[in-house]
């Protein structure tokens, strides 16, 4: 984790359902991409966190979202940082074969949300916000690259609205 340098960090979630099970010869590649992608995302500038599964490298175990569908859920100091990484690292390689292994989205699967500085999201909290970008489309609580709002924006939003009721 790097130090907290700026006073609120940039959330994401993105999830991918699964055309084939992990252990099927057609997800092999993968996989196979899976550690070296994580290991970039870890010494990538501006990387504060990812969600891993206890005991295990990653997060590709737990299917809080559906038995077939893996999430990614990971904190960066800003949005350039992670935009840097998505776009600008290894991880373009994934992206550009996602639909080897993926169902294409019929709604959004990826949802940007800040945080404090020093909070980590939980995955309940992290489903809530797509849930709520789903349903409501982007907003300061819940928003995309393409509709992005600051740090500033969110908290001056939060502050405006009543908190929602579980």
């Amino acid at each position: 984790m790097t130090a907290a340098v700026h006073a609120a960090h940039l959330a994401q979630l993105n999830v991918a359902t699964l055309l084939h099970p992990l252990d099927d010869p057609r997800t092999a590649p993968f996989v196979e991409m899976l550690a070296p992608v994580n290991t970039a995302a870890d010494h990538a500038p501006g990387f504060v966190w990812r969600l891993v599964e206890d005991g295990t490298a990653d997060a590709t175990a737990l299917r809080p979202a559906g038995e077939d569908v893996i999430v990614n859920l990971t904190v960066w100091e800003t949005p350039e940082a992670l935009w840097d990484f998505t776009y600008r690292s290894g991880h373009l390689e994934v992206m550009r074969r996602r639909r080897e292994w993926f169902e294409r989205h019929v709604e959004a699967h990826l949802v940007l949300w800040w945080i404090p500085a020093g909070r980590l999201p939980s995955i309940d909290e992290a489903l809530e916000r797509l849930a709520d970008l789903r349903a409501n489309g982007p907003s300061p609580r819940a928003f995309t690259f393409t509709s992005s709002y600051t740090a500033a924006e969110a908290t001056q939003h939060l502050q405006a609205v009543p908190p929602r009721q579980p």
